[in-house]
């Protein structure tokens, strides 16, 4: 199985691109756990228009010191004010036009700027990605097919299936597919489009993986652009454009930091971090956190991960600091605090109580409750495997969380008898280790202190 999940380079990791990171990275992970071999690909766009513009705008606007000291932030500069220019100026909308020429032509100049900005954009990705704690094992682009895409072209030309229009752009007719509809594969200058793109990379992707399933995780803005590219892929004759799924998302707002609207996921791992940090104050145990930075930053992007994915993928939600980071009720600083607690049980009681096991102890209601609950564990994540949708797991997990509370209070470890401690603290390990492992499915770090 591959999934691919994909930034613009060039432009900052933007809060946008948050969604389809932690999607396609629960995704793989939850397929990995259910033992399947996945390859996970961020598929940059790193070829376009956009980078006929930004060129362009370079030229005109950029400099090398501040390329150097703050890349993404200057470039991102660059591109707002080219956009700006070019909406006013047509001649630097026709400038763009031919830097995107001369870079599918494979002019030297204009790549090797390419190739600087791609380079620069991926180092500061990693380093986003490592806060995340989400690894990628490899990083592919739209660039590496453009001339593949030529080959697509073609292709679809031999198949009959390339039509040109009077304009000059090259189609794809899907009527006969019983879709009312064109996709454009071809500008009229010749150059490749995001459509013709994607279809050389799916293909190549089948060469080289020969992969059960691809998964494609991106906005819902885009279901109806993978609906066409697999659709062609059929009418190509190629089979397996069956086992292609498009994961779409909503979009998430009124995402703010104290300064106001934000645009970029740094600012809001840094947000997330000094809430948490403030929150972490008030209570005595942060004083004995060997890296209270750390542990606010992996508490705070539980907050974000759960309040993200506890609904339907594809609905918008509104998002809001309060609620994603209160302690109580459904939230993941709950679930954070649940696992650091039952951890903390473990370290009291657990040399004196882990030798003795007496499951016939665990009689009371409430045992018995989360005994049943346990046993459903496999089951949830088959039925996530079935929808990829992550609020099966979410919702089990607070379930978990509130039994697991209501049985710290009534459940008593300390004074019990022997063989009644050790197997009420069987049944808290056997809640906080199927509580470690659901939240490390949904990108969660576990804390053990907090």
């Amino acid at each position: 199985m591959r999934l691919n999940t994909s930034p613009n380079v060039a432009k900052r990791f933007h809060v946008g691109h948050l969604r389809s990171t932690i999607i396609g990275n629960f995704i793989a992970n939850l397929k990995e756990a259910l033992g399947h071999q996945v390859t996970r690909i961020n598929y940059l766009g790193d070829w376009g228009m956009q980078f006929g513009l930004l060129g362009t705008g370079f030229q005109l606007f950029g400099y090398e010191e501040k390329l150097q000291s703050n890349p993404l932030q200057h470039l991102f500069e660059v591109y707002v004010q080219v956009n700006k220019e070019a909406a006013d100026d047509k001649s630097i909308a026709e400038l763009a036009h031919e830097f995107f020429q001369r870079l599918e032509l494979g002019d030297t100049q204009a790549l090797a700027l390419w190739q600087k900005f791609r380079a620069l954009s991926i180092e500061e990705y990693v380093r986003i990605y490592k806060r995340l704690g989400v690894h990628f094992d490899e990083y592919s682009g739209e660039s590496f097919y453009r001339e593949k895409s030529q080959e697509v072209l073609q292709l679809l030309d031999s198949k009959g299936l390339l039509q040109k229009t009077i304009k000059g752009t090259a189609v794809v007719d899907l009527s006969r597919n019983g879709d009312p509809s064109i996709c454009t594969v071809r500008r009229s200058d010749g150059t490749s489009l995001y459509a013709t793109r994607d279809l050389a990379a799916a293909i190549d992707r089948m060469d080289k993986y020969n992969f059960d399933t691809m998964i494609y995780v991106t906005d819902k803005g885009q279901k109806r652009h993978f609906q066409q590219v697999f659709q062609i892929l059929q009418m190509m004759g190629y089979d397996w454009a069956e086992r292609c799924r498009h994961v779409p998302f909503g979009v998430v707002q009124g995402m703010k930091t104290r300064r106001g609207d934000v645009t970029f996921l740094e600012d809001v791992l840094n947000e997330i971090q000094l809430r948490m940090l403030q929150n972490m104050a008030f209570t005595k145990t942060t004083r004995e956190l060997e890296s209270p930075r750390e542990t606010a930053e992996r508490v705070g992007l539980a907050a974000l991960i759960i309040q993200d994915f506890r609904g339907l993928l594809l609905s918008d939600y509104q998002f809001s600091w309060d609620r994603a980071l209160q302690s109580r009720g459904d939230t993941g600083v709950f679930l954070q605090y649940t696992h650091a607690r039952l951890h903390s049980l473990e370290e009291t009681f657990g040399c004196g109580y882990l030798n003795d096991f007496n499951p016939a102890c665990l009689q009371e209601p409430q045992s018995v409750l989360i005994l049943q609950h346990l046993l459903r564990f496999d089951e949830v994540l088959y039925r996530s495997s079935q929808d990829l949708q992550p609020r099966h797991i979410v919702s089990y997990l607070l379930t978990l969380s509130h039994l697991a509370a209501v049985a710290h209070k009534t459940l008593h470890v300390k004074d019990s008898p022997p063989e009644v401690a050790g197997a009420r603290l069987h049944l808290f390990r056997a809640v906080r280790s199927v509580l470690a492992s659901g939240m490390k499915l949904l990108g969660i770090t576990p804390v053990c202190r907090m």
